[in-house]
Order: C-alpha cells, then structure tokens, then sequence
C-alpha cells in the first residue's frame, strides 16, 4: 500500500468569505486520444473521462494516507465469501446528463450499467487496455471472451457468472478467487458507468461524445486543442465529507470545503499546449490558472535552490510537489528483429544500450533535477519497491558496454564507426518520440550515447496519441514512457511487463514464463514480506532481460496562480478539478 503521500510546500487555504464556483483554466501537454473509457489510457484522456464518467468509488480528497470512499455506490461494498463476492448499492436518483441517444427522457443509472460497462471491457472489439484487471479475475469472464472470440462477436445478452444486476440498484461480482485489492479496481475512472443506448448510436465515435452521471458534461471540444467541461445541472446533491483522517496541513483546505455543494467549478476550459515554454508563458501571462505538471525544462525559471522564486511568491503564486507513484523507463520491443528476442546476444544488446545510456546527466541537464533515478519496477512509496536490486539498473558503463558488445560480435567490420550485427548485417536502432522541445533534448543525447558505443540510431516522430496506438500494435521498436499509479499498490506496475498484457499495456511485449508465475502468485498473497519477495525477484528477472532501461520517479511540480481555492494534490485521483474554486466568482448553492 502506500506508504508516503506527499510533500506540499504550499497549499491553498480559502478565506472565510471567498465565493463558490467560476472558470478553472487548465492545459495538457500531450493531447487526448478519447473519451470513451473502454479505450482512453492516457492522462489527458482520463482527466477529463473521471469528471464526466463516475466509477462506484473513489477516493478520499484529503484523508491521507489515500483512501477510498464511496462514489455512485451508497457505501463500500460488502465483501463476503472469503475475499470472492463484492456486493454494492447504488444511490438512488443518480441520471446520466440528458442525451438524445435517451429519447428526451429521464435516465436512471443502475446496477445493469456497470454490467454492460464491464462487459465492454471484456469485448474483444474494444481493445480495451483496462481488460487485464477482470478477464482474469470475474467469474465466468475469460469464457465470455474466448466465445466473442469463437463467435466473432461479443454477446451482450448473454449472462456472466461474475456480474449480475441483482436488482435495479444492486450490483454483485463474484471472483474466480479471494482478492482483497478488488475495490482498487472500482475506483477507476474507466471503469465508470456508460449507458448503452449513447454507446449504440453514437458507435465508433463515442469516444466524442461521453455522457455520464459526473459533476461535468462535454462543451465546446476541439478535438486535440480545446476541451470545455461545462458543470452538470443535474448533478445530485454532493458535499465533501472527510471519510478518514486528514493531515493537518490539509485541515484549512477541509475547513473551507464545509457544507460546499460539488462541483464548486462551473466550467473547465481546457487547452493543449504540448511545448513547455508556450505553456509557461500563458501561466504568466494569466491565461491558465494552473500547471499540474511543471515542464522540466524551464524549472530554473520556477525555482531556485528547491524553492519558489521570491518574484512569484511575491505575485501570490504557489508551488506544491506532488510526490506521484511513478516509474519511467525506455523500453524495447521485444518482438522486434533487431531489438528484441531472448537470446544471449539479444539480451546482451539491450544492456548494452542501458550502460551506455548517460541517465545522470539526462536527470541533471534535461529534467533539472526534478527528478530520481528510478531502482527498479515499482517506485518509492508503494509497498514492494526495490531500493537496491540485485542488478543495477542505473548503471552508466559505456567501457563495459562496448566490451559486451564486442563479446557477442557486434563489430564494426567496415570501419566506419558503426557496429554490425553477429552475422555482419547492417545494425540500426530506431527510437521514436513525440516532437517536443525537451524530446529533443533526450534524443539528442540518447544519439551521442548511442554514437559513442559504436551503435547508429536513426529517430522518428509523431504525436503521443499515435505513438500509443503503435505500441498497442506493437510497431515501435525502442521508446520512452511512464506510468503514474492507477492504485496504491506494486501490482499496478508489475502488470506492465505482464505477458498476458501484451496488446494493452504490456507495450515491450515482454513474455516470460518466470515472470508470469510469480506475477499470479503475488496476486494471490496479502501485503507483506512474502508478496515483496516475488516482487523483488520479478524485478531482478526484468533488470536481467532487459526489455527496459529503467530511467526515473518524477518529482512533479505545480503551480497555482492566487485565485485557485480548495487545492491539495491527490497521489491517485485523476483529477481534483470537482473539488476546487476560483476565488471571487458568484456563489453557486
């Protein structure tokens, strides 16, 4: 579980007579890719997915350490059968924002909802990347899917063992084994309530238009640019109550929060800025209220010696780090001719690209040291983390990379500085990335590095949407990327090395037998010493194969212009936005 939350260095503290509601002005940094939760993965996507979309829980917004608490459910669910059965109530009077799919008629939203939900997941059709947490796992699930499979189509109709509407706000699942860690599952935005006539008619453009029971709806959306969340008038009757403890640096935030009705916003106007330096400026220009992710590259403007510069403070400008449950990595395909493979000259070239790859100095000159070298799978904070494996994955040799290279015959037989392949063959890396300012940088640097061990690397780019969509494919054959926790817990990172999650979010396609075992034995332990020795052992397996060069934790800065209320940073939530105000806009109650 986690065991630290988060470090804020400033917080916002509402005064007694500051007004509800007004317009928050975010952006993103890499643009979505859809809003239908049976597809959508990344940040952008879910960011907005979690405001319009409700899962049945959620998270505490201020009880810290994290906690989960009730969202369209009534309460927790009753857990029976030793660990097997989860049984939910839904809140009564909870209806999905009017669409035409319903005919200009109420909508209700019921247990039967998360059935269909859940199902779509399941559909072979939907590629959905969250299908890994219940075709394993429901009862009656994986026989679902291979009959979709058989029949070329997913039956809808047809009843599954492990997910049944018990009545009209009753929903019960049943697991194929005792799984205490279940409810994470239900907490995720993706897993929130679609209705099924809005699936139906809009069908493969749903991702466009997502219509749920949230705090939010859909505005103005311009596909990758601009993205409006208009406040739901229909939304029920909601204030925030503390359901577990909260630090006293959090206290103020809860004070001010006291009998206010959420959402507190009234609309979100929501822009892609993807370099760092446009969206700098428009913070101090004034045209955003908030950054959530600092861009790295321009941190020597934000802070100096670790703190916020006293022109800011002095602005009312506030910084807050937020110590997210991280990991970022490069990583390799391994189906990939050249890269690839599980041979010892394969795997002698991987690790010969992560010692030749100068992680020090990317953390110190392109990140700004905002940043930690990252020891292995699972990142500090999370229970399993490895602070010292048996392997050193940070380990920066280009001596000893040239030496292994040479033992497993990869020359340069020519003489024109390049190394051939063991059979004489000419040897390229291909590397991908998304075309941004700070990008450049690492590949910039990754081409030296690459240069100075003898090896030719040749880079292409696109934008990360379909960066995403070839990994799924698995088309990318070397590439950097990052996982922020979708729950407090090491199995939410090992997953992604999970064999049977190649197509989803296993994108280095990574297959071993070993590491397969001890993934499906660790979900069958409880926390503690016997779980984080299979997680060590699964991560010196990964270290040793190398299908990534493990990189670093971000420090994830923030900053807030003075008028942002109510803020505190959530380790998990995928977003705050409902809690939050802007300070002197027209009370709304």
């Amino acid at each position: 579980m986690l065991r630290t939350a988060l470090l804020i260095v400033a917080l916002s503290v509402a005064s007694p007579a500051a007004a509800d509601g007004g317009t928050l002005r975010a952006s993103f940094r890499i643009a979505e890719t859809s809003f239908d939760p049976a597809f959508a993965s990344d940040a952008a996507s879910d960011s907005v997915i979690s405001c319009i979309i409700e899962p049945l829980l959620s998270y505490d917004y201020l009880a810290r350490p994290v906690k989960l608490a009730p969202r369209t459910a009534e309460a927790l669910p009753v857990v029976s059968d030793g660990g097997k059965t989860y049984t939910l109530k839904l809140k009564p009077g909870v209806f999905f924002t009017p669409d035409p799919a319903f005919g200009g008629k109420p909508r209700e939203l019921v247990a039967a909802d998360y059935v269909y939900s859940f199902k779509r997941h399941l559909d072979p059709a939907s590629k959905s990347p969250w299908a890994w947490m219940i075709e394993n796992r429901i009862a009656g699930a994986a026989d679902a899917q291979a009959a979709a499979v058989k029949a070329g189509k997913f039956d809808y109709g047809a009843k599954i063992a492990g997910l049944e509407a018990i009545d009209k706000h009753t929903l019960r699942i049943r697991l194929t084994e005792a799984d205490y860690r279940f409810p994470y599952v239900l907490a995720l935005p993706n897993f929130g309530a679609v209705a099924r006539e809005v699936v139906e008619k809009y069908g493969l453009d749903v991702g466009a238009h997502p219509v749920g029971t949230g705090p939010f709806m859909l505005g103005d959306y311009k596909r990758s640019s601009r993205i409006v969340l208009v406040r739901n008038p229909g939304y029920r009757p909601e204030t925030y109550v503390p359901t577990g403890p909260v630090p006293a640096e959090l206290q103020p935030v809860a004070a001010a929060m006291k009998g206010k009705r959420l959402p507190q916003l009234d609309r979100i106007e929501i822009s892609v800025i993807e370099e760092g330096q446009s969206q700098w400026l428009a913070f101090l220009n004034g045209e955003l209220d908030l950054i959530e992710t600092f861009p790295q590259d321009f941190v020597d403007e934000l802070l100096v010696d670790g703190k916020l510069r006293p022109a800011l403070a002095a602005k009312g400008i506030r910084h807050v780090i937020n110590q997210r449950p991280n990991t970022w990595w490069i990583y390799f395909n391994m189906e990939d001719p050249v890269v690839g493979g599980y041979t010892p000259d394969k795997i002698a070239l991987r690790r010969a690209v992560g010692m030749g790859f100068d992680n020090t100095t990317y953390l110190r000159v392109v990140l700004k040291g905002r940043a930690l070298p990252a020891t292995g799978i699972i990142p500090p904070g999370v229970e399993g983390h490895v602070a010292k494996p048996a392997f050193d994955a940070q380990r920066y040799d280009p001596a000893a990379s040239r030496a292994l290279l040479d033992r497993f015959g990869y020359k340069d037989r020519d003489g024109d500085g390049f190394r051939e392949t063991p059979d004489g063959k000419p040897l390229k890396l291909e590397y991908w990335s998304t075309p941004t300012s700070q990008t450049r940088q690492f590949d910039e640097l990754l081409q030296r590095n690459m240069t100075a061990i003898g090896l030719r690397i040749e880079f292409r780019k696109d934008r990360l949407p379909e960066l995403r969509k070839m990994a799924r494919l698995g088309k990318i054959p070397m590439r950097a990327d990052g996982w922020n926790a979708d729950y407090p817990d090491g199995e939410n990172f090992m997953q992604l090395l999970y064999g049977k999650n190649v197509g989803q979010e296993n994108q280095a396609r990574f297959q071993l037998a070993g590491f397969d075992r001890l993934y499906e034995d660790a979900r069958r332990l409880p926390d503690g010493p016997p779980r984080n020795a299979l997680f060590a052992q699964m991560t010196e397996l990964a270290l040793t194969y190398a299908p990534w060069r493990m990189t670093f934790n971000r420090i994830e800065d923030q900053v807030l212009h003075p008028q942002v209320r109510d803020y505190a940073p959530h380790p998990i939530l995928s977003q705050v936005w409902p809690f939050l105000r802007i300070d002197g806009a027209p009370a709304k109650r």
